[in-house]
């Protein structure tokens, strides 16, 4: 894969010790503890994409008039480096997180990275720390965390004329550390995610900044999770606040909402689309309603709801509640559930043959 970036290495002269690393990756947690180092690239209208390095991982000094601070221009992408049983070192399907960060920056006017530059990035990061991606045992990985933002010292209302890149990595332990275990999700009737012509597609901070008290909403009502509405009509199902959704109907078929330019297009979400067909399940994305879902599981039409994301993978739901009632199983992991999140993890992990050409070996 091309990339245009001559990346400079510059490797800490602090590495965290054996010891203290063992220590970390035995019981790793997610986003606590970051690695050695950090890639930065720099952005502006005159030079385009420049001074590419991996650097000691450090804090960063902004002015108080960073426009990011102000005007919430930024972007990410969440990803992971799994490590395989012979040692080597791959991510999942880089360049489709490369080219939704492509989307995200045309929606957010930022510059756009090449989808080579990317990669070129992600690599660069994952081999200068490879002592930190733990080994696959309890599937354990390492996160890897692009970013972009607006950086220019400037309150102007207009895309910042100076943007920085930054890719940074965080060992992550298993999602479910003492097993698959289902999530409640609580419906929200007062808040909605995004809508039409909005951020939705994205993958910015304010998509999660606007799902927080609907989230608080889902705490205090007991539910792990909180599910949202489409804005316009209040009757469609959407996505979480982080993560996309499957019902699977009793004839196998597996549904889950059509893309409609309010609903992040995950990559977990479309790897599952590819895998579910290849195990034999009709998939159809098409419009879900609230109706649908909560009169599919009570009358068993719905065998099985599970949410997936880069984090978890694949989340068995177990009870879907609302102000006036509650439907679903708080104990269910269904059939489908396991066989989709057990195919996909063989894959990521080396254990079964990558037959979608989805890893990317790194090292």
């Amino acid at each position: 894969m091309e990339t245009s970036l001559d990346i400079e290495v510059t490797a800490t002269s602090t590495p965290v010790g054996d010891e203290r690393l063992a220590e970390i990756l035995a019981n790793p947690g997610f986003g606590v503890h970051f690695t050695d180092h950090m890639f930065m690239a720099e952005w502006t209208p005159q030079a385009g994409w420049h001074d590419a390095r991996v650097t000691p991982y450090a804090p960063l000094t902004l002015d108080p008039a960073t426009a990011v601070l102000h005007y919430a221009q930024e972007i990410f992408e969440g990803m992971k480096a799994y490590r395989h049983a012979d040692g080597s070192v791959w991510t999942f399907r880089p360049e489709a997180n490369a080219a939704r960060m492509v989307r995200s920056s045309q929606r957010l006017a930022l510059p756009v990275l090449p989808v080579g530059d990317f990669v070129a990035s992600v690599d660069a990061l994952v081999r200068a720390d490879e002592r930190w991606v733990p080994d696959a045992a309890g599937e354990k990985s390492l996160y890897v965390r692009p970013f972009m933002f607006a950086s220019e010292a400037f309150l102007g209302v207009r895309p910042s004329q100076h943007v920085s890149y930054l890719v940074i990595a965080s060992p992550a332990g298993a999602y479910f550390a003492k097993g698959l275990k289902p999530v409640s999700i609580w419906l929200t009737e007062e808040y909605t995610r995004a809508g039409r012509g909005g951020m939705g597609a994205a993958k910015t901070g304010g998509n999660y900044a606007s799902s927080l008290v609907a989230q608080q909403e889902a705490t205090e009502h007991g539910c792990d999770q909180v599910v949202f509405l489409d804005a316009s009509e209040g009757r469609y199902v959407e996505e979480l606040g982080g993560m996309n959704l499957y019902f699977v109907h009793d004839d196998g078929t597996v549904v889950t909402p059509e893309l409609s330019g309010t609903i992040l297009e995950g990559i977990t979400r479309d790897s599952i689309v590819e895998l579910c067909g290849k195990l034999g399940h009709r998939v159809e994305e098409r419009k879900v309603s609230v109706e649908e879902w909560r009169e599919g599981v009570a009358s068993g039409r719905i065998t099985e709801v599970f949410a997936c994301g880069t984090a978890a993978v694949v989340t068995p739901v177990g009870v879907l509640k609302w102000r006036d009632g509650e439907v679903g199983d708080p104990e269910l992991t269904g059939p489908v559930t396991q066989q989709v999140r057990q195919n996909l993890v063989d894959i990521q992990y080396g254990r079964a043959e990558d037959t979608f050409g989805w890893m990317h070996r790194v090292v």
